[in-house]
């Protein structure tokens, strides 16, 4: 069936490292990720819009600005946590490695969590590489 969608995207910056994994991401590294984020849906509101990207700004945007940004994200059994605490810096944990996949199901499933009718969420690693998740 037909439908209209829209997608916003949203710039970042964390930090992250893989654990028992071999290749250069079991280190600590830090990326500029970009967010796409599209919102679909079958019809247009009142003013002919799936949703207005300033909502998707201030529901989503923010959130990634508050909880995501300039942060270390990192496996919550991560041995590394303890130092990063002491000094008092920035992290979020996650169950099992805070790949580009995870990370990008964490943001779908925030979006769904405000009742956003998001159908995929893109996380660009790099300018050539990228993980979704969609519902």
């Amino acid at each position: 069936m037909p439908s209209f969608s829209v997608t916003r995207l949203i710039h970042f910056c964390y930090g992250h490292r893989l654990l028992n994994y071999s290749g250069k991401c079991k280190n600590l590294h830090g990326h500029n990720g970009l967010i796409e984020i599209t919102i679909r849906g079958r019809t247009l509101d009142r003013l002919g819009m799936v949703m207005d990207f300033e909502e998707i700004k201030s529901k989503v945007q923010t959130w990634v600005d508050r909880e995501l940004d300039h942060k270390m994200l990192l496996n919550e059994r991560d041995p590394i946590i303890p130092m990063i605490r002491k000094f008092g810096q920035p992290f979020v944990t996650v169950k099992g490695n805070p790949t580009a996949e995870n990370i990008a199901r964490m943001i779908y499933n925030y979006a769904r969590s405000k009742r956003l009718p998001v159908a995929s969420v893109r996380l660009w690693e790099t300018r050539n590489s990228y993980a979704e998740y969609g519902g």
